[in-house]
């Protein structure tokens, strides 16, 4: 019999639990910030009133429990730590204009960082738990959906984002509950028991239920982690092959998945580090696509008005969830046309349907997004993406995009992070109380609590 203390489990368990803000290099701490700022955007626009999802969930999470300890972004609603990482997951991944990791196929902040706020609020952390909470929480989710393997999520249905996100938020908040070895393997366990969320939101044109699954992820971790601080009993060889139903056999198409991938240079790099930044309020496959259409119709001089044909190729096994998608944000036959004529993606272009508009329905009818073999040999790693436009006067214009604007090999300044904040938050906040955020957060590591960051976030 295999010794639990050498078991993969043990090992991963041990990993986390040991995680610390100090061994943080400095480029992770100031990133960490950035991931931060820029997830508090997305979730302070989604705040708003204007849109159906976010107001209906606030309404059950207040029936369910309207007097807590824990506080919702950009509300005065106060409630149980469970329904605040719920409805805050919700916000954070509502606009789909928030982080993601792309080899991981996963929003991981969306559903980390709820946790950690609820987490946070229970044990009155400091700023630095907080961050090495985050950076944590998103370092398990990565690896969790890569040692499944993505696409063997999305083969089977799942949503990365959901499964390998409930993992995170346990590790994320058991890092704040101050939980030991054992007691992160227990929330690993109790995680796996929660775990799910399908991609059938793919189905459903009013974008409600697409963020309920990060919202979920968030809770779940949120619940597993108090129940092993309590004690509650959990499988403790969640991810090894000696326990006869591990996660892998669940997820992994071939029943084994990459188990060492939880643990192979853990603490070397960080998945924080290769998050992407969105520019524009629609599913991340489409991104490479967006840069080289808007690149030809700059650099070219080219107007909406003169294109007649737009295809774009993408690999294969990521293309179904783009091609011709009941969700407006998902449906590269829409989001192109409406980059063509608007300049940009905002999601409430997604929410208002502009697809009846002449130009925007003209440029739908004559896009096309062919499946790629060959660009599919190297996805997910990358979404190699070749976009071609043809215009009026016969010619057709190529890019190759390799990496979006805002991943790491081609990355946003810092100053372009934050003014992306700085204009998601203004949709909620004044001028003057953004900033007064962006100074919490930048400086949280060396002064900051919690408390000092949930009141400049909310209105309570």
């Amino acid at each position: 019999m295999v010794n639990e203390q050498d078991s993969l489990t043990a090992r991963f368990a041990r990993a986390c639990a040991e995680f610390s803000y100090d061994r943080l290099p400095a480029v992770t701490r100031q990133r960490s910030k950035l991931i931060l700022l820029d997830t508090l955007g997305a979730m302070l626009s989604a705040s708003r009133s204007s849109f159906h999802g976010t107001t209906t969930l606030a309404s059950f999470v207040e029936q369910e429990c309207a007097d807590g300890p824990c506080r919702v972004v950009g509300t005065s609603l106060r409630t149980s730590p469970t329904n605040a990482a719920l409805m805050n997951g919700y916000l954070g991944y509502a606009l789909d204009v928030e982080s993601h990791h792309g080899p991981a196929v996963a929003h991981a902040a969306a559903a980390v960082l709820p946790a950690v706020l609820a987490a946070g609020e229970q044990t009155s952390a400091s700023g630095d738990q907080l961050l090495a909470a985050l950076v944590l929480g998103i370092e398990v989710d990565c690896r969790m959906s890569l040692a499944i393997g993505p696409n063997d999520l999305y083969a089977r249905g799942f949503h990365p984002t959901s499964v390998a996100g409930s993992f995170g938020a346990a590790a994320a908040a058991g890092h704040l509950l101050h939980l030991n070895s054992t007691g992160v393997a227990s929330a690993l366990g109790l995680a796996a028991s929660q775990a799910g969320g399908l991609l059938a939101w793919a189905d459903d044109h009013t974008e409600e239920s697409r963020p309920f699954n990060p919202a979920l992820a968030a809770r779940n971790g949120v619940t597993a982690s108090q129940l092993a601080k309590l004690g509650f009993g959990a499988p403790q060889a969640i991810f090894d092959a000696t326990s006869k139903y591990h996660v892998f056999r669940a997820w992994a198409l071939d029943g084994h998945g990459q188990p060492e991938a939880l643990v192979q240079g853990f603490g070397d790099t960080f998945a924080i580090d290769e998050l992407i930044i969105k520019r524009h309020a629609c599913c991340a496959f489409l991104h490479p696509g967006l840069d080289g259409l808007l690149s030809i119709m700059g650099d070219e001089g080219v107007t909406h008005q003169e294109i007649i044909g737009i295809t774009m190729r993408y690999p294969r096994s990521g293309a179904p969830i783009i091609d011709q998608n009941e969700l407006r944000s998902h449906r590269a036959q829409y989001i192109l046309p409406l980059a063509c004529v608007r300049g940009e993606v905002l999601f409430e272009d997604v929410i208002a349907d502009r697809s009846s508009e002449p130009d925007v329905q003209r440029l739908s009818a004559v896009t096309t997004l062919i499946h790629d073999d060959e660009l599919d040999r190297t996805y997910p790693e990358k979404y190699a993406t070749i976009i071609e436009v043809a215009t009026r006067d016969g010619d057709v214009h190529r890019r190759r995009v390799e990496y979006a604007l805002g991943s790491p090999q081609n990355p946003m300044s810092d100053a372009d992070i934050i003014a992306k904040f700085q204009r998601l938050a203004g949709q909620r906040f004044s001028a003057e109380r953004v900033a007064g955020v962006e100074q919490v957060v930048l400086n949280l590591d060396e002064s900051g609590t919690v408390d000092d960051l949930m009141r400049a976030v909310t209105d309570d």
